[in-house]
Order: C-alpha cells, then structure tokens, then sequence
C-alpha cells in the first residue's frame, strides 16, 4: 500500500488586517488635514524680500481684489469698517492689524483702510509673500 502526501501548496493572502490598516490610514489623513489652516479668503499678496513676524495679538485685515473687507474671516462694509475695529479691540491690549490686501488694488484703497488704523492709534502691518530666489 502507497500513502501518498499531498503537498499542494495554495498561496493565500490573509485580509483581515487590511482593513485595520486602511482605517489608520484614513484617520491619520482626516487628522492631518484638519491641522492644515487653509485661507478661506483668497488673495494674491505683493511679495517682499525681507519677511516680519509678529508674536503680538493680532487681528487680520484682509480686502479683497473687489474692495471686500474681512476682520478675522467675517466680512464687514467700509462704512462701518472703524466701528468693527474699535469693537475687536476693547479686550486687547496692544493690538495689530496685519493687513492682507490684494495686490490689484489701488493705492488710493489701501490709503483708506490705513488711514482708518491711524485715527484708531493701531498697529498695522502689511502682509506680503515672500520673493523667491531663483
């Protein structure tokens, strides 16, 4: 009598810990692009060659290429533009605005809103993007 062992090898890949990883996957990536802090308002800003930070408490001033103004991501008229201001400032002290104009407007435009800065005795920066050396 013959006793034959079957060696047949069936090649199998066990799946059962693919879905744990994509999972992982899938939870570090929502996580990581929650971090990021995309600007909601877009803006081409002038560039400059020597850049300034500021560790101040700070509000954000930006105007927009059709003369639309946002403090701090809410969007306020030009009229009542200095009334805005003076209301986020009463719980700060030594406040600055870091203004994020767009770079098509006027100089006549950014002239208002830093004349508005200087009859509120403000600190005001103008952002710019940094020039790249090539």
């Amino acid at each position: 009598m013959k006793i034959q062992r079957s060696n047949k090898f069936s090649a199998e890949v066990y799946t059962g810990s693919l879905n744990d990883i994509m999972f992982f996957l899938l939870l570090f990536f929502l996580i990581v692009s929650t971090l990021s802090n995309p600007n909601v308002i877009k803006l081409m800003l002038p560039k400059s060659s020597t850049p300034q930070t500021i560790n101040k408490q700070q509000i954000t001033l930006s105007v927009t290429s059709d003369k639309r103004y946002y403090i701090n991501k809410d969007e306020v008229s030009f009229e009542n533009l200095e009334d805005k201001l003076k209301n986020t400032f009463l719980n700060i002290s030594e406040p600055t605005i870091i203004l994020r104009a767009d770079n098509t407007l006027s100089i006549q435009d950014l002239v208002d809103v830093l004349q508005i800065g200087n009859k509120l005795s403000v600190r005001m920066v103008l952002a710019t993007n940094k020039i790249s050396q090539k």
